[in-house]
C-alpha cells in the first residue's frame, strides 16, 4: 500500500462511490469519508469496503476536505470526490513516488464525462488539478466554492502520469441544476471578495466564456454534449453575475435568491 491517505466528502452519493472506493483500495489503506448526512446509504457503502467515515457539518467545499485531511493517518492526502475514479496508470505512478519531499504537489491529469462520453475538447478537455500533497505544509483554502490548494513559497509543482476520470454529470437536467448550484456558491464568494456584477462581467464574460470553450478550444468537436456544455457554462457565469447583483438590495448575511432566476431562464 502507498503511505497515503485518500480524503472524500460526499453527500447522497450512493450512486458513485462503489466505483470511486474500488480503485482507491488498490492505493492505500487509510480512506477517510467526510460525510454531511446522507440519506441515501452512502455512509454505508463506504464503510463496507472499509473506509472510516465521519459525520460532520456542512461549512463548505474547502473547509470540509480539510476536516479529513485532519483525521487522515498519513500526512500525505490524496483529495477526490465521489464522482472520481482513478485508472490503473495513475495508481501504477502512485505506488512508484518516494514522497520523500513534503514541498512537491502533484498536478494530476483528468478525463471528463458528460453521461457516459467521454469530452476531449472544450474545458473540460484539458483539465488537471493539484490533488496530491503532504498535509504539514498544503491545505485547502475554505472559499464558498472552487477551492484551492494554499501553497507554501517553496512548493514544488510536478506532473504524474495517469489521469483521474471524472464523471461529471449524468446528463443536462443534472448539469443545469449543478451549474445553478455553483452559481449561488459562486456569487457568495463574489460579494465577500468585493466583487461587482459590472456590464462587462454580465454581458461580455459570458458571451467570451462561450467563444473560449466552443470555438478557440475546439468544444464543437464533442458534437452536441460539446454545445451542451458550451451553452450551460455561458449561462452559468451569466447567472452568478446575476445572483450576485441581488446582493446589494439583500440585508447583510442573506443568501436567499429570487426563485424565478433558474438557469434555463437566463
Amino acid at each position: 500500500m502507498v503511505p497515503l491517505s485518500v480524503v472524500i466528502i460526499t453527500k447522497n452519493e450512493a450512486a458513485l462511490i462503489e466505483d470511486c472506493i474500488k480503485r482507491v483500495r488498490l492505493i492505500t489503506d487509510d480512506i477517510v469519508v467526510i460525510d454531511n448526512d446522507s440519506t441515501d446509504g452512502t455512509p454505508l457503502i463506504a464503510s463496507s469496503y472499509g473506509c472510516r467515515v465521519f459525520q460532520k457539518n456542512w461549512d463548505g467545499y474547502g473547509a470540509n476536505k480539510n476536516k479529513g485531511i485532519a483525521q487522515a493517518r498519513y500526512n500525505w492526502i490524496l483529495s477526490i470526490d465521489a464522482d472520481e475514479v482513478p485508472d490503473l496508470k495513475l495508481i501504477e505512478s502512485l505506488h512508484n513516488l518516494n514522497f520523500d519531499k513534503p514541498n512537491v504537489v502533484y498536478d494530476i491529469k483528468f478525463k471528463s464525462y458528460f453521461g457516459k462520453k467521454l469530452i476531449r475538447f472544450g474545458n473540460w478537455g484539458n483539465d488537471h488539478h493539484l490533488r496530491l500533497f503532504n498535509r504539514s505544509l498544503v491545505k485547502w483554502g475554505e472559499t464558498e466554492v472552487h477551492e484551492t490548494l494554499l501553497l507554501p513559497p517553496d512548493a514544488e509543482v510536478t506532473s504524474i502520469a495517469g489521469h483521474i476520470h471524472h464523471h461529471s454529470v449524468t446528463d443536462i437536467e443534472d448539469f443545469k441544476r449543478k451549474a445553478t448550484h455553483y452559481a449561488q456558491l459562486s456569487a457568495a464568494k463574489y460579494y465577500k471578495a468585493g466583487k461587482k456584477a459590472t456590464f462587462i462581467k454580465l454581458y461580455f464574460s459570458p458571451a467570451f466564456g462561450f467563444l473560449r470553450n466552443y470555438i478557440i478550444r475546439l468544444g464543437f468537436l464533442d458534437g452536441a454534449e460539446g454545445l451542451a456544455i458550451a451553452r450551460v457554462i455561458y449561462k452559468n457565469t451569466r447567472l452568478k453575475y446575476l445572483y450576485l447583483k441581488q446582493y446589494k438590495d439583500l440585508p447583510q448575511k442573506q443568501t436567499t435568491y429570487r426563485k424565478d432566476l433558474i438557469i434555463e431562464q437566463v
